[in-house]
């Protein structure tokens, strides 16, 4: 979706540089796409993998993107690497911002989605009072690129909140949810060829690209059971790091996405008339999506969100378990495998805690976490009660290996009660 290429002149005051985007061409959305796949992917994965928690690797990714894009900035004009690198960090620092909403704080998903909505308009309005024009062909001062780089980061908040809010009214999986924003993109790309306004349909289109990267990164990396296809999100984000990577490496050398001329106008000759039936189409696809997401939260379903990221329900038996009974349904319902892999990685995360390897424990808990989790289905089944007792005293052992101040003695209790549960590794 090209944006015409005519802008308001920048103010005598501002520094002109050359432009410091790409040329919007199918190479633009490609790789766009892979960056908000890695976003979802590689947040999610450095998350775990850090065991320091949602807020402090914010904090890092915040950092991080203050320096790259700072870098960014002193440029003069377009570099693919360096412009393409501060995406990638917006979208892992946008998808960071979101989770930390949901899953610390708690803030439901609609409520975050209207909050970035509202921050976007806000970032517009005040861009284009300040600067008249919207268009990113008019990136040649610092002022709108850093009101363009401001847009770019609430977008990919705003994304992730609308696609992670879509799964949570629908209770579609990963590879069905992956159709509705590129069915969304392709409607706006239509209009756009009729003679839509393009700033509007480019900015529609950049927002729904984060959901359908999303859905492409969670369809790639979560395991069959889980509906996608078992990558994992270490191998989907190193894939779609390399395809970024061999892209950038295509488009410098090619120089296939400079503006080296003004264009001549977008793919039709855009007309009042034709703008105006564009702008009443692309409302009619808001609502009739509206509709389709409301009919679809009306018939019962699971949530994809709850199934990802919390424990099931058991409702057998009403009087909980104690440790001695839980200790022994779980060595006669649990094979022993399991029962031995979890004890194996206890004791390690144990040993490492009594000597001081706090980070070789954060890493091991990750590993319980990881044992635990793949096993969940079969253990449930198995006895889910024994399976509650025992996730609700490994819930203690992740939170104290992994707090920001770690109290070894919290985390020697937790574990050491953990064992007891397990057993040992007798008949």
């Amino acid at each position: 979706m090209n944006q015409p290429p005519i802008s308001p002149a920048v103010p005598p005051s501002a520094r002109r540089m050359l432009s410091k985007v790409p040329e919007i061409t199918l190479w633009f959305w490609i790789i766009k796409i892979l960056c908000t796949t890695v976003g979802e992917s590689f947040a999610d994965y450095i998350n775990m993998a850090l065991g320091v928690g949602l807020v402090a690797t914010a904090v890092i990714f915040t950092v991080v993107s203050a320096v790259v894009l700072a870098v960014q900035m002193k440029l003069t004009r377009y570099r693919p690497g360096a412009y393409w690198l501060t995406v990638v960090i917006m979208s892992i620092t946008g998808t960071l911002y979101t989770d930390i909403l949901t899953d610390q704080a708690g803030v439901p998903l609609g409520l975050s989605a209207t909050v970035f909505s509202a921050v976007l308009a806000i970032v517009f309005a005040i861009w284009f009072v300040k600067e008249r024009t919207l268009s990113i062909h008019s990136i040649v001062s610092v002022p709108r690129e850093a009101f363009y780089w401001l847009a770019v980061l609430v977008t990919f908040a705003l994304g992730t909140a609308l696609g992670d809010w879509t799964l949570e009214l629908t209770g579609w999986g990963p590879g069905l949810s992956i159709l509705l924003p590129l069915a969304l993109i392709g409607v706006v790309t239509a209009l756009w060829r009729f003679g839509a306004n393009p700033v509007l349909t480019f900015w529609v289109a950049y927002i729904l690209t984060r959901p359908l990267g999303a859905n492409i990164g969670d369809w790639l990396g979560l395991t069959p059971a889980e509906g996608g296809i078992g990558l994992g999100t270490f191998a989907t984000s190193v894939l779609f790091l390399a395809a970024i990577l061999a892209t950038v490496v295509y488009l410098t050398l090619s120089k296939a996405d400079v503006v080296e001329r003004p264009r001549t106008g977008t793919a039709q000759t855009a007309t009042p008339a034709r703008e105006r039936a564009a702008l009443g189409l692309l409302g009619a696809v808001a609502v009739a999506t509206v509709g389709l997401l409301a009919y679809t939260n009306s018939i019962p379903h699971a949530s994809a969100l709850a199934d990802e990221g919390s424990a099931p329900t058991c409702t057998a038996g009403s009087t909980p378990l104690t440790q001695d009974e839980a200790r022994a349904a779980a060595r006669t319902s649990f094979p022993a495998t399991d029962l031995a892999e979890f004890r194996a990685i206890t004791t390690d995360t144990l040993d490492l805690v009594t000597s001081g390897d706090q980070a070789g424990a954060a890493g091991r808990a990750t590993d319980l976490e990881t044992a635990w989790d793949n096993s969940q289905d079969a253990l449930f089944a198995a006895d889910c009660q024994a399976w509650t007792f025992i996730d609700g005293q490994i819930d203690p052992v992740l939170s104290s290996v992994r707090a920001g101040t770690p109290d070894p003695a919290a985390e020697q209790e937790a574990l050491q009660t953990l064992l007891t549960t397990l057993g040992d590794a007798g008949p």
